[in-house]
């Protein structure tokens, strides 16, 4: 575990910058475009579609994607940017992972993208320590997207972060009834909603900077490999493709579409 030496321009909105910032992984996402994701560990089905699109298409447009590590939402964005695009942030020591349901992902990203955290190696996460990670997934993002959130949830801790910060909060547009305060920061006017993601990431102006990367994952697939072969070569391209139905498994055998 490392320690961050240089302070981010970032997180000089953060009420306290923090006094030290641990790391192990890839520190050179940092100075990407970087944007936040956040919303409820139980999601809808919904939800963890455009979750997943919009973090995949973030990452084709060369943005890396900030998320919290935690279940439901967290997860899909981080699975959906691919771990060597993503920055996740502890509430706990980096050499804790958890949640331990998303160990691997976790272990993934440590290897390929880049893990964060304000907490000492062995630090447990505590109630506390998950409002002091938040503050840190937001202040990193140039903006902050809430994908799907209750007026109760810890969510709401977030927007109240992001609201201070300045930051523009973008939501998924949901039915009433559901996801009741992404649905109430619309209807106040503290957000944006995305009805189109390809407008959405037009915004950054960003060239796509891998999309080679995904045409030579389909050029592989178009050989049939074993489901093994493409997860040892493509480890973080599997389940995107999977997904967006560019491939098919079938036998244990790979199959483009």
């Amino acid at each position: 575990m490392n320690r961050v030496e240089h302070k981010l321009d970032e997180l000089g909105s953060m009420k306290n910058y923090p006094a030290e910032l641990y790391y192990d992984g890839n520190l050179e996402l940092l100075e990407r475009v970087k944007v936040s994701i956040i919303g409820s560990r139980k999601t809808s089905k919904y939800s963890r579609e455009q979750t997943h699109k919009l973090s995949s298409a973030l990452t084709k447009a060369g943005v890396c994607v900030v998320s919290g590590g935690a279940m439901g939402v967290d997860a899909v964005a981080h699975l959906g940017a691919g771990a060597s695009n993503t920055i996740a942030v502890l509430p706990c020591g980096i050499n804790i992972k958890y949640p331990s349901v998303n160990k691997n992902l976790l272990t993934e990203i440590q290897n390929s993208g880049l893990l964060l955290s304000q907490f000492e190696e062995d630090a447990k996460a505590r109630p506390w320590s998950f409002v002091v990670r938040n503050e840190l997934v937001v202040a990193l993002g140039e903006v902050l997207i809430v994908a799907e959130a209750e007026l109760d949830s810890g969510s709401m801790r977030s927007i109240e972060f992001a609201l201070k910060m300045g930051k523009e909060i973008f939501v998924f547009p949901h039915r009433l009834g559901e996801s009741n305060a992404t649905n109430e920061l619309l209807k106040e006017g503290k957000a944006k909603a995305i009805y189109d993601i390809d407008i959405f990431i037009s915004r950054f102006g960003i060239v796509d900077t891998i999309e080679a990367k995904q045409d030579s994952f389909l050029e592989f697939c178009k050989k049939t490999p074993t489901y093994e072969e493409a997860l040892a070569k493509y480890p973080d391209k599997i389940f995107e493709a999977e997904l967006n139905g560019n491939i098919e498994i079938k036998n244990g055998k790979v199959f483009a579409i």
